[in-house]
């Protein structure tokens, strides 16, 4: 008999290398090599991909993720921007606020988010109370959401001296940033709630100064909340980068929903209440997910679910009466009893009237 390395060495001169650990592994083929894909904008959204869409003046599509199916979606639809937003402490976790949400829960929903989009490009929100301290904790917390959260940009909140200085270190660090202005939820105790910022000259002209300022600080891009749209119009003029609006008119370089908002998906009074005014709905998911469970809710207690046709696992009849018999002689005639009474009714209910024998 040939040795095992007489065998090895003619499989290696008879098939690819490739195939031969196809063989000997049960991982699948294209990812028997372990390392980081090469990104390319036909694969994955870049910076390069972005300044391109804004120097031909094409909108830029940005939507929040937190989770697997949320962020296949997205992918699958082509998204430019999926955002993990700390929003998730308020449509995910049930907080009134975004203040609430953890580095490390936001950890979590970033590496759910990075294993459903493969296309879009990947941005990880700094929760509240991870980067105000100094620039070094800013700094040590993005370097956590691109390392352990799978992220290719972080967004910071504000644009105030700290954290400016904090978003020129991040940049200064390697790390893509994008600024946000405008209502700057994470401040609503300074700001005295969500309310929209911009609405008189003074505030206006802060929105458009503090745009400038993280652009000077090296953000790829502001995302501009709840301002009134001549004053985004006059942010979107003056910055060499993209600027991406919600809640602030027509006239910025891309768009901002967050996932749940533009689905309606919480169709529940308490949620109808935050949902917030500038949000398109473009379906009521949430309506047809409450039918759905009501309906499975009635065939359950009615007994119509599961029926046959939602119990597919079989077991001859002949087997049933030697299981049957195993249960009496382990003293189990109780369940004997129930083990036949259940084929003898699927059986029924597969062949009404007719009394055949349930299938192998």
């Amino acid at each position: 008999m040939a040795s095992f390395t007489a065998i090895s060495r003619a499989l290696f001169t008879t098939r690819p290398t490739s195939l031969f650990l196809r063989c000997m592994s049960n991982v699948p083929e294209n990812t028997v090599y372990g390392g980081p894909k090469v990104q390319s904008p036909n694969q994955r959204v870049t910076l390069t991909h972005l300044r391109q869409k804004h120097k031909k003046l094409e909108p830029i599509t940005v939507v929040t993720a937190y989770d697997y199916p949320s962020a296949v979606h997205l992918d699958t639809a082509g998204i430019d921007v999926c955002l993990v937003g700390d929003s998730a402490a308020m449509v995910v976790h049930g907080c009134d606020t975004t203040l609430p949400i953890s580095v490390d829960e936001m950890l979590v929903h970033c590496r759910a988010v990075a294993r459903g989009a493969k296309r879009p490009l990947l941005v990880g929100d700094l929760p509240f109370g991870s980067y105000e301290s100094s620039s070094t904790q800013a700094v040590d917390t993005a370097v956590r959401i691109l390392k352990e959260g799978g992220m290719d940009a972080i967004k910071l909140e504000g644009g105030s001296t700290s954290r400016i200085n904090a978003a020129k270190a991040i940049v200064e660090a390697g790390i893509a940033m994008m600024g946000h202005v405008g209502l700057t939820p994470q401040a609503i105790s300074v700001l005295g709630g969500f309310r929209p910022q911009g609405k008189n000259v003074a505030s206006a002209v802060k929105v458009v100064e503090t745009a400038m300022a993280l652009q000077e600080a090296g953000c790829f891009a502001v995302v501009l909340e709840c301002v009134p749209p001549p004053v985004a119009a006059a942010a979107t003029s003056a910055l060499r980068i993209p600027t991406i609006g919600i809640g602030a008119g027509p006239f910025c370089s891309g768009q901002v929903l967050v996932y749940h908002d533009l689905l309606g998906m919480l169709q529940h009074p308490h949620h109808a209440k935050a949902t917030p005014k500038f949000c398109k709905q473009y379906a009521c998911v949430g309506d047809i997910i409450n039918k759905a469970l009501l309906e499975y809710k009635e065939e359950v207690s009615s007994s119509s679910f599961p029926g046959p046709a939602y119990s597919p696992y079989k077991i001859s009849s002949s087997d049933i009466t030697a299981f049957s018999n195993e249960l009496q002689k382990l003293g189990l005639d109780k369940a004997a009893s129930a083990a036949a009474e259940a084929s003898e009714k699927l059986n029924k209910s597969e062949s009404p009237g007719e009394g055949t024998q349930q299938k192998e």
